[in-house]
């Protein structure tokens, strides 16, 4: 079963947000002129950053990757938060772990960042051996994204993941 997009995408907007905004501070970051971004709207893609050309591969990386570092950090604050809340508050509890959710699961980069990464791999492997652990990475980009399960599992697997370390840590 698959889960339309447009509702995929409108329940999970701040996931987008911070994956758009991922790729803006990227390009920021490296130099690189941004012409145009839409952090969220109706329709596919739900967000979009168009930037001007990169200069290496190390700008490619880092552009394409953003949004998973970015968005995996987030999330796992907004699980950390909600996992250690002591008051009793309708909303505020559930209210984190859906922003949580939500940004995990718009960190795999998309399938216009993967044939960039995919391009620059291409063009720049001879050059820089870096270039050649993109080939792989696009192969599980591609995977990831055939499935919005792939992005659910990814998400309940962080909230395992930071659960088990405020366990272990017994972090109050």
């Amino acid at each position: 079963m698959r889960i339309p997009w447009t509702l995929f995408s409108t329940l999970t907007f701040p996931g987008v947000i911070v994956h758009e905004a991922a790729h803006r501070l990227s390009c920021a970051a490296a130099g690189i002129p941004v012409s145009k971004t839409c952090y969220f709207r109706i329709g596919n893609p739900a967000g979009y950053v168009v930037h001007g050309d990169v200069r290496d591969y190390d700008e490619a990386f880092l552009i394409c990757t953003a949004p998973f570092l970015l968005n995996t950090v987030l999330a796992s604050v907004s699980f950390a938060v909600a996992g250690k809340i002591q008051f009793d508050h309708a909303l505020i509890k559930p209210a984190l772990y859906w922003l949580g959710f939500a940004i995990a699961m718009h960190s795999f980069p998309s399938d216009g960042d993967a044939q960039n990464l995919w391009d620059y791999s291409k063009r720049m492997w001879f050059r820089n051996l870096w270039a050649l652990f993109g080939f792989p990475l696009v192969a599980l980009i591609r995977i990831a994204n055939r499935s919005t399960w792939f992005d659910l599992i990814y998400a309940l697997g962080l909230l395992l993941l930071v659960n088990l370390i405020l366990q272990r840590w017994n972090i109050s």
